[in-house]
């Protein structure tokens, strides 16, 4: 299986980080959006930066923010990538990027083909993508999975993919094995509860994504 990285969101304590980081975990993704059940205050996701390991990079996950308010989160919380999960413009991408210094990684919600028609307008403006499931009224964390063939449309445009959307420990292999992402992401697949993480979901599943049993 083809070596990929592993990023663990919706990730809500210290706790959960570290043991996500020991784990193998490359990214860990913290939730900034307001209306999320797994969104963390900047003094929580501060704390879960400043104890962190080197070899783990920290995501801020935004929906929608007004730019100053991204901006000044990131200039108090030391993050390594700003993930952009809401309808922001390849020029918001493009202004976000500049004003932190820090690589944006641009989500889109993937219900069908239609889906990444808009895709192409932020070659430019955002380093990685994210493909989500599309529940409606939902920004992303619906545990629900979508067609993996669009995947690799997307992939064919040359940025490197996080794959997401209802991946789990039983289904993440087969997922690496059809799509080679250059990431899969996973939130609700490695919880017992809403705001914390199960310690047998997530070992089975960075052991999945790296081919072992």
């Amino acid at each position: 299986m083809a070596s990929v990285k592993v990023k663990i969101c919706g990730v809500t304590n210290y706790d959960d980080a570290l043991l996500a980081a020991n784990l193998g975990a490359d990214f860990i993704g913290l939730n900034f959006y307001k209306e999320s059940p797994r969104k963390v205050s900047l003094k929580n996701a501060k704390d879960i930066v400043s104890k962190m390991p080197p070899f783990v990079s920290l995501v801020g996950v935004f929906v929608d923010e007004p730019l100053e308010n991204l901006v000044k989160t990131v200039k108090k919380v030391p993050l390594k990538f700003i993930q952009l999960h809401g309808a922001e413009t390849p020029e918001y991408c493009a202004k976000a990027a500049e004003l932190t210094g820090v690589p944006v990684i641009k989500a889109f919600r993937v219900m069908d083909e239609k889906s990444i028609e808009a895709i192409p307008l932020y070659i430019e403006s955002a380093g990685y993508f994210l493909l989500d499931a599309c529940v409606p009224g939902e920004p992303g964390g619906t545990g629900q999975t979508f067609n993996w063939d669009i995947a690799l449309k997307v992939k064919d445009m040359g940025k490197p993919v996080f794959l997401a959307g209802g991946l789990t420990p039983e289904n993440v292999a087969e997922a690496i094995v059809k799509v080679l992402p250059f990431a899969v992401d996973v939130a609700s697949g490695v919880e017992r509860l809403e705001r914390r993480k199960d310690y047998d979901k997530l070992n089975k599943f960075i052991r999945a994504s790296r081919g072992l049993k």
